[in-house]
């Protein structure tokens, strides 16, 4: 059968094809093609030397770097799954998702290391494989990770890799309160580049620079479809999102391409007309918005930023892959829309509670047949079977679709709150509220907020006979959830006053029309 090579032997194919050509680089470090796919393949021999064996898991946890580039090439060369776990997550919840993937080696850099150190008493790691980068001197228990690549073997691994092979495990939020690994095959992440990659126009000739994090599927995605291309793979590395140093980095590097969410648009159209004049923007010809819904204004206001560039905005998921695009001409004749199917993607079905189809214009949940969707949910298959129907995959999105065939977000996973292109499923932070000794219960709803879209609001029931305070509750918060899942505001309400279906359970939609519009969440 013949199939698409993976990630590792496209990068390959270019270090044969145009070895000094720009491969992959941070703001501090180049590769070319030819590095990029040598220190690659240091690496997973040194990885395998370790004891680690084809499809076993590797946890990686790391700013935005070039590292990240090398890794997840390794670990395509070597068989291995790469497990990437959000930087902004705490202790406990960096545990449970290395745990939960049975991780037998960790990649950390140097300013994380004690999010790992805290919780390393409870890994199941072998001592041997915990690696280091990111200063010159390794901490006592850890190997490092230029000293591994600089002995282990240049040449190409010998592991056989199939196509259905899985290569990464994507954690996502889940309304269980606790975190899913999807698992992205070889074949899937490949044609998805590919599919993608035609549909938006990209070749060789241009330099993606990948804002977002590494450690989510959007820069995953846009990293393999670029090296794909042969095209230059440029990784942002600023800890923090700075509007203006984002502009003079688009400007500096030549890049073509990025993609942002709707916050860090606004930020860079909030500077000065003379800061935005400082930088040439002429080489950006694609912008991809993602991750929340656009409003008007913001998207006049990007193309006349970015005046050589197409605007493009897509929907899809960790899961299923890139769903829907609207394209450059649609923006603002489609003006909410998430736009059609893309060319050769697959279909798209909204269906009832019952698993019938619904008519144009009515609201049903979106699930859509892909040929790049996930092969399911690590260690979860009730879940896995929930997200499926036949071949057709949903996360639980509702949506409506016009006469025309353009489709419409009528809620977002039900209750999921975005907040700065971040997923928050309330279930967690719930959870986590209701532990506190004096709350009785809680509901979280997501409260608009200019510059991050939406952040977290608490609804919370205290114990009888007890009385807490606002800030007593959020400091309590602080250092036990990752920040952008904290509640920025509180409301204390009576028992009787909680929403409630017949079966007791809490109506987050009812106090969603309650609050929203009378809150509005702090910075």
């Amino acid at each position: 059968m013949s199939t698409l090579p993976h990630l590792g032997e496209a990068v390959g194919t270019n270090a044969r094809l145009f070895p000094d050509k720009l491969g992959a680089r941070d703001l501090s470090r180049s590769l070319t093609y030819y590095q990029w796919n040598e220190r690659s393949s240091r690496l997973a021999n040194a990885l395998l030397a370790l004891g680690l064996g084809k499809g076993e898991r590797v946890a990686i946890l790391a700013y935005n770097c070039v590292e990240w580039m090398e890794i997840y090439v390794a670990a395509a060369k070597a068989g291995l799954v790469a497990v990437p776990v959000n930087f902004r997550l705490l202790g406990a919840e960096i545990r449970y998702i290395v745990e939960n993937a049975e991780a037998r080696a960790i990649i950390v850099q140097n300013d994380l290391l004690a999010s790992v150190e805290g919780v390393r008493s409870d890994l199941s790691i072998p001592p041997g494989n915990y690696i280091h980068f990111g200063d010159s001197i390794t901490p006592r228990g850890y190997q490092s990770y230029e000293a591994l690549i600089a002995k282990a073997s240049g040449r190409e691994p010998s592991t056989r890799v199939l196509p259905e092979d899985a290569w990464a495990f994507m954690y996502t939020s889940g309304t269980t309160g606790k975190p899913k690994g999807a698992i992205r095959s070889h074949d899937s992440s490949a044609l998805l580049a590919v599919i993608t990659a035609l549909d938006q126009g990209f070749t060789s000739h241009d330099t993606g620079l990948l804002v977002m994090p590494m450690c989510h599927s959007n820069s995953l995605w846009y990293a393999t479809l670029l090296a794909y291309c042969g095209a230059a793979c440029v990784v942002y590395d600023r800890r923090s999102f700075d509007p203006e140093h984002c502009l003079k980095t688009l400007s500096g590097e030549r890049a073509t391409f990025t993609s942002l969410v709707p916050t860090h648009y606004v930020m860079m159209l909030e500077l000065s007309a003379a800061t935005k004049a400082k930088y040439a923007t002429d080489s950006v010809k694609k912008l991809l918005i993602s991750s929340a819904p656009a409003r008007r204004e913001t998207k006049l206001a990007i193309t006349e930023q970015f005046r050589n560039s197409q605007l493009l905005e897509a929907y899809g998921s960790t899961e299923a892959g890139w769903v829907t695009l609207l394209r450059p001409d649609e923006q603002l004749s489609k003006l909410g829309s998430i736009g059609r199917e893309l060319t050769g993607s697959g279909r798209i079905r909204l269906l009832d509670e019952g698993g019938r189809e619904v008519p144009d214009g009515e609201v049903g949940e979106v699930y859509s047949r892909t040929p790049y969707a996930f092969r399911g949910y690590w260690k979860l298959p009730e879940k896995t079977a929930e997200a499926f129907r036949e071949d057709y995959c949903t996360v639980g999105d509702m949506a409506r679709r016009d006469a025309e065939g353009y489709y419409y977000l009528a809620d977002r996973k039900s209750n999921m709150i975005i907040s700065g292109g971040e997923n928050v499923y309330p279930s967690e932070v719930e959870a986590l509220l209701c532990s506190h000794l004096k709350v009785k219960d809680a509901a979280v709803i997501g409260v608009p907020h200019d510059k991050w879209g939406q952040v977290v609001h608490a609804v919370i029931i205290v114990h009888e006979g007890m009385t807490a305070t606002d800030g007593e509750i959020l400091e309590w918060c602080r250092d036990k959830i990752a920040g952008y899942k904290r509640p920025r505001s509180l409301s204390f309400i009576m028992e009787s006053e909680m929403p409630r279906t017949a079966t007791g359970k809490i109506q987050h939609r009812i106090l969603r029309e309650r609050y929203v519009g009378s809150i509005r969440g702090s910075v």
